[in-house]
């Protein structure tokens, strides 16, 4: 009963975001580095901190220092949807609420806090830079929050509550967005919303564990992020920049596929990863390295093949 509450909730919370964003204009209007054509809400992604703040109220409000870092990139992020903030602004509070969730998990260990504030942040803009077409976000982060689910049960690393209020959190965003034409995006509010969350999970894992191979149940966008980044720094474009310059975006246009289509392939990609690294995680260093190194150069051959053949079929660069 508690979860159908909750999902009961979270549809009327977005609901209500719909008509306040018809209201005051939070909208997208499709551009020549949109992947869309038609003008469509944005931010309604807000619905993962939604899921978030009613876990931490009606869970004895646990993670505080999380909550509060997820709160000030969410409040954040709803206006740079709305009003487009510089970087110089946008930035310093990313670090802040990166920080904040990092040292809920690693306490005082100062190394470890530089060094994955460094590195989450980085995750952070790239998960915000994948969501470029409809339901990749969505499906790609229900593929790796039913992952951390599943490893819960036997692990139990975080709060049940957690991980299932932030899936019925995108189910419901999903049920919006996962269409031929969404009735939403997730915009900067939602993308960025809930990579902390994923982030936070998975951090969770890793430091319950101590095993850094569950890091790859974000493999498929971190091969797609790294190697665009590096190909864009090589034609000397600004990389803080929007663009259209992803794998998954070359395969829809000019590509073949539809939007559905691809963002379903990335995330059925990255389950079947998760499970992988699943079954590996309590083998040999040896053969989690293994297979580690298996999945990272399959997904690299891929790119870069793919990315090769339609520089040269479509004339891109």
């Amino acid at each position: 009963m508690n979860y159908i509450f909750i999902i009961v909730a979270l549809f009327v919370f977005e609901l209500i975001y719909f008509s306040i964003a018809n209201r005051f204009n939070i909208i997208d209007k499709p551009n020549e580095r949109s992947s869309h054509s038609e003008i469509t809400i944005r931010g309604g992604g807000i619905i993962f901190y939604i899921a978030i703040l009613l876990f931490f109220i009606l869970n004895d409000f646990q993670y505080p220092l999380f909550v509060l870092g997820l709160t000030a990139v969410a409040v954040l992020s709803l206006l740079d949807d709305i009003l487009t903030l510089s970087s110089k602004i946008r930035l310093p509070i990313q670090f802040l609420s990166v920080g904040l969730m990092l040292y809920q998990v690693l306490g005082n260990q100062w190394l470890l806090l530089v060094i994955g504030l460094i590195i989450a942040t980085g995750i952070l803009n790239a998960y915000n830079f994948m969501d470029g077409i409809n339901g990749i976000t969505g499906i790609y982060s229900l593929s790796v929050l039913l992952s951390l689910a599943y490893l819960n049960l036997e692990i139990e690393f975080i709060d049940f509550n957690f991980l299932y209020y932030s899936i019925l959190g995108v189910v419901v965003f999903n049920f919006f967005n996962v269409r031929k034409k969404a009735k939403c995006f997730a915009g900067d509010v939602g993308s960025v919303s809930i990579a902390m969350i994923v982030m936070f999970s998975l951090l969770q894992l890793i430091n319950a564990t101590g095993n850094l191979v569950y890091i790859l149940f974000l493999a498929v966008y971190g091969i797609d992020s790294i190697l665009t980044i590096i190909h864009r720094l090589t034609k000397k474009e600004n990389i803080f920049e929007a663009h259209r310059s992803h794998l998954y975006q070359w395969l829809v246009k000019p590509g073949p596929f539809s939007q559905l289509q691809m963002a379903m392939f990335y995330g059925l990609s990255q389950l079947l990863i998760n499970v992988l690294v699943i079954q590996s995680a309590n083998a040999s260093l040896i053969f989690q390295l293994s297979i580690s190194s298996a999945i990272i150069i399959v997904l690299l051959i891929v790119y870069i093949v793919v990315k090769l053949k339609y520089i040269k079929k479509y004339n891109l660069v």
